[in-house]
C-alpha cells in the first residue's frame, strides 16, 4: 500500500513538473518583458565625427543603459544649417522618436524651426528655442566663457591689442563669446578687433601681419574650436610667430587642442564636461519620449578655465580624458 502511494506521488510530481514546463515554455507563467528600444538621432554641425569623442562616450553609455538605438549623423559641409533642418525633418519622418542636435547657426535654426510641424521632441546642444517641441537645451553659459577668456587675456598686459578670431559670429555661440570677452575687458574694448576667418589662409595671413611689414605683439582669442586649432597650427610651424603672439586663448576640448595646451602653444582654455553633456542629452530625449513631452528646461554646465598645469589635475583629468 505504501509503495502504491509512493508511486502515485511520484507520478503526480512528474505530471506537475511537465505541466509547469509546458506552461513556462508557452509564456503562460514566465513572460519575459522585452525592453522597448528608442530610436534617437543625433545631428551635429560638422562634416566629421572625429572631434566628438567625449560627447559620444557619454551618449553611448546612456544609450546602453536606456535601451536607445542611436544614429549619429554628420553634415556634408560644416556649419550647413539648412541641411541640419532637412536632416531633422528626414530623421523624424524615418521613425526617430527624438532628435538631438547641435545648431550650426542658432538664430537661423530658430527661424526655420518656427515654420516646422515636429512630431518628435528635440533636445538642443545649446540654448532653448521657442518651438514647443524643443524640450531641453544643454550647454555652458557662453557669455561666462567669454568673460573667463577676457579676464585671463587682460591679465597679460594692457599694451597688446587683442584680436578675436572666429569662423563667424552667426555660427555656434561666437556672438555670446564675443560679448562676454568685451564686457570683461571693459575700458580696453578699443584695443579689441574682430577678425572673421573666411578661408583657411586668413588665420595665417593675420598672424603673418604681426611680423610683416610692421612688427607688433598681440593677443589672440579664438571664439570657436576650429579657429583655435587653425591659430595653434600656424604658431606651431614657426617660432617667429610665437614671439609676436604673446598669448593664444580659446574654447574647446579636442585631443588636438589639449595637446597644443600641453605644448604651451595655447596659453588658456575654457572647457566643460562633454561626457556629461552627451549622457544628459540622451537621458532627456528618452524622458521626453516616455512622457510624451514634458516641461521645457535649460541645463547649464559649468565652464572651467584651465591652463597647462591643470591637465595633470585629477579633477580635470577625468573630465578631459573620460574612459569607457
Amino acid at each position: 500500500m505504501e509503495r502504491r502511494r509512493h508511486s502515485i506521488f511520484l507520478a503526480c510530481s512528474a505530471g506537475v513538473l511537465v505541466l509547469l514546463y509546458l506552461l513556462s515554455s508557452t509564456n503562460l507563467i514566465l513572460h519575459e518583458k522585452k525592453a522597448e528600444i528608442y530610436p534617437i538621432s543625433v545631428i551635429v554641425e560638422d562634416s566629421s565625427d572625429e572631434d566628438y569623442e567625449k560627447l559620444r562616450k557619454g551618449m553611448d553609455q546612456a544609450a546602453e543603459a536606456l535601451h536607445v538605438d542611436l544614429n549619429f549623423i554628420t553634415l556634408y559641409e560644416p556649419n550647413d544649417q539648412k541641411q541640419q533642418i532637412q536632416l531633422i525633418s528626414r530623421e523624424i519622418s524615418d521613425g526617430a522618436q527624438a532628435v538631438i542636435f547641435s545648431p550650426a547657426a542658432p538664430a537661423e535654426a530658430a527661424l526655420s524651426l518656427d515654420e516646422m510641424v515636429l512630431n518628435s521632441p528635440l533636445i538642443v546642444l545649446g540654448n532653448l528655442f521657442p518651438h514647443s517641441q524643443v524640450l531641453c537645451g544643454i550647454s555652458i553659459d557662453y557669455m561666462e566663457a567669454g568673460r573667463l577668456l577676457g579676464e585671463a587675456a587682460g591679465k597679460l598686459s594692457e599694451e597688446y591689442p587683442i584680436y578675436l578670431i572666429t569662423q563667424g559670429l552667426d555660427y555656434g555661440y561666437a556672438r555670446e563669446m564675443n560679448d562676454g570677452i568685451r564686457k570683461a575687458l571693459g575700458h580696453r574694448e578699443r584695443q579689441v578687433a574682430l577678425y572673421p576667418l573666411n578661408s583657411e589662409d586668413d588665420c595665417r595671413k593675420l598672424i603673418e601681419s604681426t611680423v610683416y611689414p610692421h612688427s607688433q605683439q598681440v593677443i589672440l582669442i579664438a571664439l570657436d574650436e576650429k579657429s583655435l586649432e587653425e591659430a595653434a597650427r600656424v604658431l606651431e610651424e614657426s617660432s617667429v610667430y610665437g614671439e609676436q603672439v604673446m598669448g593664444l586663448f580659446g574654447i574647446g576640448g579636442t585631443n588636438r587642442i589639449l595637446n597644443y595646451l600641453d605644448k604651451g602653444i595655447i596659453r588658456g582654455l575654457v572647457v566643460h564636461n562633454w561626457f556629461d553633456e552627451g549622457y544628459l542629452s540622451v537621458e532627456k530625449a528618452v524622458e521626453a519620449i516616455q512622457e510624451g513631452g514634458g516641461l521645457r528646461e535649460q541645463i547649464t554646465l559649468e565652464a572651467c578655465y584651465i591652463t597647462k598645469e591643470d591637465l595633470r589635475d585629477p579633477a580635470y583629468e577625468k573630465m578631459l580624458y573620460p574612459i569607457d
